[in-house]
């Protein structure tokens, strides 16, 4: 992988091609983008550092590995005009139910395959990057991308069949834990603090909540049994989260994705 493009320079690409580049795992000069709108990319490519380009085609034609990031709907439109220009080259895709089986009916056998699953934190190095287990890339240019995109976060391998779950979880979830912020956020503020400084101070408390369970390895059980002490105030709160369904609500917003 010596040149990596991007079709697409959403969010999603922007807070990819920053990781890449501030990694220094490849360098700003070897980072190519093509978006539609030209005026945007120009000015995140003077932003980010990457190279704009004019057309997908010879985006293409200047990497050898590409990463199409533009929305699901328009992919199958942009193999057409790409067309025999990825024969030979490696490519990633993160746009959201297009996997190694729907893609294969697209590609020539010689374009090697990854189907990636980014979320929203990756934009501050604290992703989860979800690798598809069913992939043709070579081995060593795998480990190589994985490698690439540890730089923006949490770099996971995982089953074909579980795609679709892992990436609900992981992909909506953020959303859920923002719903969540926002909601003791606005019981801080309820109460007298200010709200600028309900934010971040309950930002901060999941935030610690989060790496103190993923370093010490606990059930998130355990760790909730030790903040409740007997008869204390903690145990009033999670007895009133569960009267009022918490976690059902929580395993019930994932049921309706996965059966919409």
């Amino acid at each position: 992988m010596e040149k990596l493009g991007f079709i697409g320079m959403g969010n999603m690409a922007q807070a990819l091609a920053i990781g890449f580049i501030k990694s220094g795992k490849i360098s700003k000069e070897n980072v190519y983008a093509f978006a539609p709108s030209q005026d945007k990319l120009k000015a995140n490519a003077e932003r980010i550092g990457f190279i704009p380009m004019t057309s997908a085609a010879g985006l293409v034609k200047a990497v050898d590995t590409v990463i199409m990031a533009c929305k699901p709907y328009q992919i199958e439109s942009v193999l057409k005009t790409v067309g025999e220009g990825l024969r030979g080259k490696a490519l990633i895709s993160i746009a959201a139910g297009w996997n190694y089986e729907k893609y294969f009916n697209y590609l020539n056998s010689d374009v090697r395959f990854q189907f990636v699953m980014p979320n929203t934190p990756a934009m501050v190095g604290e992703g989860v990057l979800l690798f598809e287990s069913t992939n043709s890339l070579e081995e060593g240019e795998r480990a190589e991308i994985m490698d690439l995109f540890a730089s923006t976060g949490y770099v996971q391998e995982i089953d074909s069949s579980l795609m679709g779950i892992a990436g609900t979880v992981t992909g909506c979830g953020p959303a859920f834990v923002d719903l969540m912020i926002e909601a003791y956020a606005d019981a801080a503020v309820k109460y007298g603090v200010k709200r600028q400084d309900a934010y971040k101070l309950v930002s901060q408390m999941i935030l610690g909540s989060a790496k103190l369970q993923l370093e010490t390895g606990e059930h998130p059980a355990v760790l909730k049994d030790n903040v409740c002490s007997p008869a204390g105030t903690t145990i009033l709160g999670v007895t009133s989260l569960e009267e009022n369904g918490f976690r059902s609500a929580c395993i019930k917003s994932i049921d309706s994705i996965m059966n919409k």
